[in-house]
């Protein structure tokens, strides 16, 4: 990797801290705030910035009509079931597991991306990876987890719920290079309002939230979520990626999940068993070796391990 300016590594430690420390937000907003109100609150949050930007940036959103279905697709898969399936299950567990399961994205990524980009075909070192995180994964859920003859089926259901979403975001990664062209910006404005549109009706019907009653935390919680982790967080993906490529934005696969364990610990109180620091080393040893590459060629050609 080439050397990087120190405005990159900034880049790279806010969005792991944007990221990372979303877990934790997540945990305390749900605490009084349904999934479904949560998740449309941010989105809207995130929709109405994201939008007065584009508009003081000089942008504009293309016509109505056949360009809009890719964003809307980028929508549900990439925010409104990432978002719900997420927040649902950490209603039940702890923001540290939540952020270990996460890991498990770039690894589904290299499957999905094997079977539908050219060029990211599966290799020896990306198979090995993917198996060795998976073996991370079913230290997490443990035996009973696995086989289903045991433990607690609502803990089970909510770590299938966090995987389920991490699945939706590597399947978003690949949407990406397939369907999205144009202004990144206007896109990712576009694809919040159409997630944003559709999520609030949900949670209208959903929840009722004229009913509720959010705690005061938790409601300062949600609009942070939709500032910081929604909003803020996409200017600096987009300016890291502009700047230092997706490679090194990759890294904040290695960074998020063990700073969603140390915040979860330190603040929350969280006690993750030794199968989540056993989990954590075996995906994070998955996901390096995933990257790893052959020597190079002769002639000066590279070839890809």
């Amino acid at each position: 990797m080439a050397a990087r300016s120190l405005k990159d590594w900034g880049l790279l430690a806010a969005l792991v801290a944007l990221w990372g420390l979303n877990f934790m937000f997540v945990k305390l907003g749900v605490a009084t705030v349904p999934p479904a109100t949560l998740v449309a609150s941010r989105l809207v949050i995130g929709a109405v910035i994201l939008v007065a930007v584009v508009r003081a940036m000089g942008h504009a959103f293309p016509p109505l009509g056949r360009a809009w279905v890719p964003y809307a697709v980028l929508a549900i898969v990439g925010n409104c079931l990432p978002f719900w399936l997420i927040t649902t299950g950490q209603k039940s567990i702890d923001s540290a597991l939540a952020g270990i399961l996460m890991a498990i994205m770039p690894l589904s990524t290299l499957v999905l991306a094997h079977f539908f980009v050219a060029g990211e075909g599966m290799t020896r070192y990306r198979a090995a990876g993917f198996l060795l995180g998976f073996a991370g994964i079913a230290v997490l859920m443990g035996p009973a987890g696995l086989s289903g003859l045991g433990g607690s089926s609502v803990e089970i259901l909510a770590q299938l719920c966090v995987l389920a979403g991490a699945i939706s975001y590597a399947t978003q990664s690949v949407l990406v290079r397939l369907m999205l062209k144009g202004n990144v910006m206007v896109a990712s404005a576009a694809i919040i309002v159409i997630a944003a549109l559709i999520s609030l009706p949900v949670a209208l019907i959903v929840d009722e939230p004229w009913n509720l009653s959010p705690s005061r935390a938790s409601a300062y919680t949600v609009i942070w979520i939709g500032i910081g982790p929604t909003a803020l967080a996409t200017f600096v993906y987009l300016k890291l990626i502009g700047s230092a490529g997706p490679t090194f934005m990759s890294l904040t696969n290695y960074c998020i999940p063990v700073v969603a364990l140390l915040l979860g610990v330190a603040l929350l109180g969280e006690e993750p068993g030794a199968n989540a620091y056993t989990g954590l080393l075996l995906i994070l040893s998955g996901i390096a070796l995933s990257q790893l590459r052959r020597n190079p060629a002769p002639h000066g050609r590279i070839t890809k391990g």
